[in-house]
């Protein structure tokens, strides 16, 4: 049975850093593309940061891009993401999810989900 399970997120003032980290368990992690999404309250989720398997290709939300890596330990069954320069806006649940290959696009396709960790970032 696939299982992520995302930790890492805390409150932090603006300006500040989290690393999230989401481990995975039960799957052949290197086949899978992971996917970093977050929802903040009345809205949908949206797309933060893709990885492909090898990691070699990493896909970011213009809303974070510069401020957001996104990295993976195959050897750890693990995907990352490190945040900084974090703003009020940021606020919401991350979570990830992962997908086995590649179809096409990071923004859809994904057919498992870790529980989320919530991230608050205050002015």
């Amino acid at each position: 049975q696939v299982q992520l399970t995302e930790s890492g997120g805390g409150s932090v003032q603006a300006g500040g850093s989290l690393r999230l980290s989401c481990a995975a368990f039960g799957l052949t992690f290197s086949r899978y593309t992971l996917g970093w999404f977050r929802q903040a309250p009345g809205k949908v989720r949206e797309f933060v940061a893709g990885i492909r398997q090898s990691g070699g290709e990493i896909f970011y939300a213009d809303s974070v891009k510069d401020r957001f890596t996104a990295s993976r330990d195959n050897n750890k069954n693990t995907v990352y993401l490190q945040m900084n320069s974090l703003k009020p806006e940021d606020t919401a649940v991350y979570y990830c999810g992962a997908k086995w290959g590649f179809s096409g696009t990071y923004y859809s396709g994904y057919t498992n989900w870790g529980q989320g960790t919530q991230v608050t970032v205050s002015s």
